[in-house]
């Protein structure tokens, strides 16, 4: 059984990353179960994914400490799920922060040193410039693809069940330069194990 956090704020592509990571275990024959929540995502609100697969699975939802990954598009999302998480969850997070309206307005302040609190609470996390790398790649937009291809590198599913995944589920125009990211995001995974 494998169970995966996807968190973010709107407009990040969080749901779509989740899709994709269900529809791959999918197609390597798990058992897949799916939960999300975007209520006010459509103004910057939080945004959640629970994915869960393994040979049968029989609720959506992980429970208190049952994480084996966070995959974070935004730092401080990370924090409001520490909750389902352990020592052992491997976190993957982008380096952006996108402060709340509690934040803006001066009514709350923006935790500092976000990486460095989960660096020294959990044994494996990967932060990464996602945001950056798709600026780079000459598309803002796929940011997201970028950590999933962090993820992917994690995992042992085949790079074709990924291609094949993205391909399909995402709008076609914006394919190649999803791939592109994809493919980026991985070796950028595989260069922080080496």
């Amino acid at each position: 059984m494998h169970s995966l956090l996807f968190v973010g704020v709107g407009g990040q592509g969080v749901l779509l990353a989740s899709d994709i990571m269900a529809e791959v275990a999918f197609r390597a024959s798990f058992d897949v179960k799916k939960s999300e929540v975007h209520g006010m995502s459509q103004r910057g609100g939080s945004v959640f994914s629970h994915v869960r697969f393994g040979e049968r699975v029989y609720s959506p939802l992980i429970a208190q400490g049952g994480a084996d990954f966070v995959i974070s598009f935004e730092e401080m999302e990370t924090l409001r799920w520490t909750r389902l998480t352990r020592r052992e969850t491997v976190v993957i997070v982008n380096r952006l922060q996108i402060p709340p309206m509690v934040v803006t307005r001066g009514e709350a302040v923006y935790p500092r040193d976000v990486i460095g609190l989960l660096q020294r609470t959990y044994g494996r996390v990967l932060p990464v410039d996602a945001r950056g790398v798709a600026e780079a790649l000459g598309e803002p937009r796929v940011a997201n693809t970028v950590v999933l291809g962090c993820l992917a590198a994690q995992l042992t599913f085949v790079p074709a069940l990924w291609r094949e995944a993205v391909t399909d589920l995402v709008p076609s125009p914006m394919v190649e330069a999803n791939l592109r990211a994809f493919e980026r995001g991985w070796a950028l995974a595989e260069e922080a194990r080496a």
